[in-house]
């Protein structure tokens, strides 16, 4: 197993049990203690665990921290391709598209670059990247400008008030957490702001978020969970998450992800 692969294994754990430890991950995980704490400090170092003595817990308390676009890339890849498949089908030929920075907008707008006639507008320089790399003649792509986050966000004054006059026939939203107090939050005060500029710019929100998201929360909050017209996640998301987006009004979608649910409950067992 790779080490992607492990540390994805680990944080999925963590989000459904609160915690984990080293003892019982290296026999199930088929490597050393030494190999597990390894990838405990690496999730510890981008903010995505607390290491405590003899494992590591959900990192809660550090609503502020903001994990770099690299670092989140390879997290649930699974979930996110397809949830990228599921989203993609929602948008057809000459539709006006928003897509906001993260992991999993970038995973979406590979799929999006195969249908005719789009208009694409985004915040995410490796969102627009995608697109122009993709050479398609019937694209029109719209890069806000603004100051660059961690999260490959553009963000402030610039990328917000180019979005004013835009009407989007739908937006799709990457975000940090979610929550049923909470609604969907980011750590980044900017690009709360920024994303709620995409929400004015439309009439239909799409967050997409996998399922490690629910119960995560950021230091910002960007909308109520009523405010969105459906979220996009996978069928490992909660019941308890499912029960407060129907509840809150939201169509729920849920892709399937055979291959990374066969592969935590192995590792739970």
């Amino acid at each position: 197993m790779l080490a992607s692969q492990r540390r994805d294994v680990i944080l999925d754990l963590i989000q459904r049990q609160g915690t984990v430890r080293v003892r019982d991950l290296a026999p199930t995980l088929g490597v050393s203690e030494m190999t597990v704490r390894r990838d405990l400090d690496s999730l510890a170092a981008d903010g995505l665990v607390d290491k405590v003595h003899g494992g590591a817990t959900r990192a809660n308390g550090r609503s502020s921290a903001e994990p770099g676009f690299e670092t989140k890339q390879g997290l649930q890849a699974a979930e996110k391709r397809s949830i990228a498949r599921l989203g993609a089908s929602l948008v057809g030929p000459g539709a006006s598209v928003g897509l906001t920075a993260g992991t999993t907008t970038w995973t979406l707008v590979n799929e999006l670059v195969q249908i005719p006639d789009l208009t694409i507008v985004t915040n995410a320089p490796s969102v627009a990247q995608v697109c122009y790399a993709s050479g398609r003649p019937d694209h029109t792509i719209l890069l806000t400008g603004g100051i660059r986050t961690p999260s490959d966000a553009l963000v402030g004054p610039l990328a917000t008030a180019s979005l004013a006059s835009l009407h989007l026939d739908m937006v799709f939203m990457g975000v940090h957490g979610m929550d049923e107090r909470l609604g969907f939050t980011t750590p980044n005060l900017a690009e709360a702001e920024l994303n709620r500029a995409f929400l004015a710019a439309t009439d239909k929100l799409i967050v997409v978020a996998d399922h490690t998201k629910w119960e995560t929360a950021g230091m910002v909050r960007i909308t109520e969970l009523e405010n969105a017209s459906a979220v996009v996640s996978d069928e490992m998301l909660a019941a308890r998450a499912r029960d407060a987006l129907t509840d809150a009004g939201v169509e729920l979608m849920l892709a399937p992800v055979a291959d990374q649910i066969s592969l935590a409950a192995a590792v739970a067992r």
